[in-house]
């Protein structure tokens, strides 16, 4: 028998587990898949169905731990180790009736038995499948009433192309259909940027029928006989349909037809005098030695760091079990931390844009949504990368070979000090970082999703932002009210972008506390004072969260918070070990009214952090803020963070989960046109008191000989520095 290649190891690792917490392989995928298929005929009248989700189902955190040796309490020992049940979750459709089924499997002497087969409420909707969205473009393309509207503003058949959206929910179908939205454009030739050329209606599909079920004019096209805004009979949705808008007579608007592509043969064909740019000289970045890090499949260890790294569906990238070796003591920090949720509202309120409120993790899934990452394009370096899988709609999984990557990179100066005494001496730390990566495509957006782990031991979640704007077709008379119009005809959305992390902590053990910490003038201390006599005093005012809740951020008091364990305090500074949360570029407020469509659904943007008990039960614990099933809800759901957090539980020195709002607000520049240079925001996990000193001075000082003058030695200045 042939030796297994490399890819046989990625893809075919046996079947008991190294990690409690690895994601299900291809292998298991199928097996489950085939389990499930197996009990649907023997036991069941369901005749055709389409796989949606399937996935790990974690075990409890205590018995990971303890499988793990991770202790519990401060510099405790570990509990014994329990048995682990490798377990899987799935979510089916049928599709002759639209009902969605879970199923829970468990893994017994290498069989996948069933524990749970579960008919979900009606109008209950798993995440749309990455097929649905594919296939949503056929089935707009196939139908005889979109061509005859493209035709009539110049767009041929094989011209027609349409983004799969969510919907958020539309009242004039039953819930039971499983309903899309397709925003249309057309592209002139292949490869070219389709979304400079929007069409001027709108197609509401059926998923599992395949079919048409609507077409939607926007009402804002003036009327050809006195200009005025036409207003709809519908006030809930105040909007036209096909046969209304013929009524009226007005005319259509045609796409706009200037190319404005993003490929660089195309630009060199489309625009006058383009050429790329031929003075970038080349810059590589070079680890002669090899990296610093060491994986053993999905766990990681890098600079006293070590981690478990998964890809999942909905979450993209999922770290856990993370920890930090301070000079032989291997203290907890982390359980998991990953992306919870994400909402994208629009601003446009004429319909039907206020539909678009896409949910991309929940209502997509982040992780299927995972490009296949180019060495040296993406990531650049020495460069490691780990696989995902996902289920198709025939239960086999769906592979995307080169979907985390994890390499170093050089991020500035760590630290630095120069005596500058005569005959001193200068020490310059470099700041190198473990970067662990994905980038996501959902239609014409990208995300970029980059967890930094530092030698300091900081952490940081950044998210870059890029790709096309979502855009509409407006008419040349039209104000863009509500977005900016960075093409002739083309209106880019007012939008944004927030995002919910899920921050379950294990700082020096299970039993955290969230300190808010302000900082204030010394309170009833006028200038002139005894205590405050040049009026400059300050304070950090230190008050520990009681009772689960959603808290506000304070710009004038520069608010904080800090994730610490009571059980353990600092030597000198006395306080609880901890980290501190920082948010950069940053806290948000939601544009959208509170009894609004989008925040009646999204509450968790209500708040920037939210702390509530974790609660683990048999279908995953308290994980996801705007419910586990998103697809056309109405609301927030009872299993959803404004519902848990009206418990108010104690979570002073309690097992908890922290859930940190972050987003942007979007206002389209013409120079985000046609694709958007990257936008960044992150959050940031601080150590405060929880390391007796900088943990990083025994990081080597740096002089670097590959470094050379840029230019003759003549031209630079005197004097330079040493290193050390």
């Amino acid at each position: 028998m042939a030796s297994p290649t490399a890819t046989d190891v990625l893809f075919h690792p046996p079947t008991a587990f190294k990690h409690p917490l690895d994601p299900l392989t291809p292998d298991e995928i199928a097996a489950v898949s085939l389990s499930v298929r197996h009990h649907i005929v023997s036991k069941t009248d369901i005749k055709a169905v389409k796989f949606i989700t399937t996935y790990l189902l974690p075990p409890p955190k205590k018995a990971v731990l303890a499988y793990l040796g991770i202790p519990l309490t401060p510099g405790g020992q570990p509990e014994a180790p329990t048995p682990i049940t490798r377990k899987a979750e799935v979510d089916f459709l049928d599709v002759v009736y639209g009902d969605a089924y879970n199923v829970v499997l468990a893994l017994d002497d290498g069989k996948w038995n069933i524990e749970s087969f579960e008919k979900l409420p009606e109008g209950t909707q798993p995440q749309i499948s990455v097929q649905e969205l594919v296939a949503c473009e056929k089935i707009v393309k196939s139908d005889a009433r979109v061509q005859q509207l493209a035709k009539e503003v110049g767009v041929l058949p094989e011209q027609i192309v349409c983004d799969g959206w969510s919907i958020g929910y539309d009242d004039r179908f039953p819930q039971k259909r499983r309903v899309q939205q397709a925003l249309l454009f057309a592209r002139l030739s292949e490869h070219e940027n389709l979304y400079a050329h929007p069409l001027d209606f709108i197609a509401v599909v059926d998923a599992n029928s395949e079919e048409v079920l609507q077409i939607d004019f926007p009402p804002h096209y003036k009327n050809t006989a006195n200009g005025a805004v036409l207003s709809a009979s519908s006030t809930k949705f105040p909007g036209l349909s096909e046969d209304a808008f013929a009524a009226t007579g007005r005319p259509r608007i045609p796409p706009p037809l200037k190319p404005f592509d993003f490929l660089p043969d195309l630009m060199e064909k489309s625009q006058e005098n383009f050429k790329p740019r031929d003075d970038i000289k080349p810059l590589h970045i070079l680890q002669p030695e090899g990296v610093s890090f060491k994986l053993d499949r999905n766990e990681l260890e890098w600079q006293n760091w070590k981690m478990h790294i998964s890809f999942t569906h909905r979450e993209g990238i999922a770290l856990s079990t993370i920890t930090y070796n301070d000079n032989g003591e291997i203290r907890p920090l982390i359980y998991r931390l990953s992306l919870a949720e994400m909402v994208v509202p629009y601003g446009a309120p004429e319909y039907p844009h206020p539909r678009k409120f896409a949910f991309d993790s929940g209502e997509y899934g982040m992780g299927t949504m995972a490009n296949e990452l180019s060495l040296g394009c993406d990531c650049v370096g020495q460069i490691h990368y780990l696989p995902g899988a996902y289920v198709g709609h025939d239960g086999n999984a769906i592979i995307i070979k080169n979907a985390i990557c994890i390499h170093e990179e050089d991020n500035g100066v760590l630290w630095k000090h120069t005596d500058y005494r005569p005959g001193g001496r200068a020490q310059t730390v470099r700041r190198r970082r473990l970067v662990i990566s994905m980038v996501c495509t959902l239609a014409n957006y990208e995300y970029i999703w980059n967890y930094h782990f530092y030698q300091d031991g900081s952490i940081e979640l950044e998210v870059r932002l890029t790709g096309i704007l979502q855009v509409y077709i407006s008419g040349t008379d039209e104000p863009a009210k509500f977005g900016t119009k960075v093409a002739p005809n083309v209106n880019a959305h007012y939008h944004q972008h927030l995002f919910s992390i899920r921050v379950d902590p294990m700082i020096d053990g299970l039993n955290n506390s969230v300190v808010e910490s302000d900082v204030m003038p010394i309170p009833n201390a006028e200038t002139g004072s005894d205590l405050n006599f040049a009026g400059n005093g300050f304070i950090q005012e230190d008050t520990v969260l009681k009772k689960e809740a959603g808290r506000l951020w304070d710009w004038e008091r520069e608010r904080k918070w800090k994730i610490v364990n009571p059980a353990r305090k600092h030597y000198s500074s006395g306080k609880d070990v901890g980290y501190v949360v920082g948010v950069k570029g940053g806290v948000t407020p939601m544009m959208a009214r509170k009894d609004g469509w989008a925040l009646k659904r999204a509450q968790f943007v209500n708040y920037p952090i939210w702390v509530c008990r974790d609660v683990e039960g048999a279908k995953g614990s308290r994980m996801w803020p705007a419910g586990k099933y998103v697809p056309q809800t109405r609301e927030s759901p009872a299993d959803s963070i404004g519902a848990w957090v009206k418990g108010e539980q104690s979570i002073e020195n309690e097992d908890i989960l922290v859930y940190l709002t972050v987003g942007t607000t979007h206002i389209p520049r013409p120079e985000d046109w046609p694709v958007m240079p990257v936008e960044h925001l992150s959050i940031t996990l601080k150590p405060q008191s929880f390391f007796t000193m900088n943990p990083s001075m025994d990081v080597p000082g740096t002089r670097d000989p590959k470094s050379v003058a840029a230019f003759s030695q003549g031209s630079m200045p005197n004097g330079h520095a040493r290193c050390h």
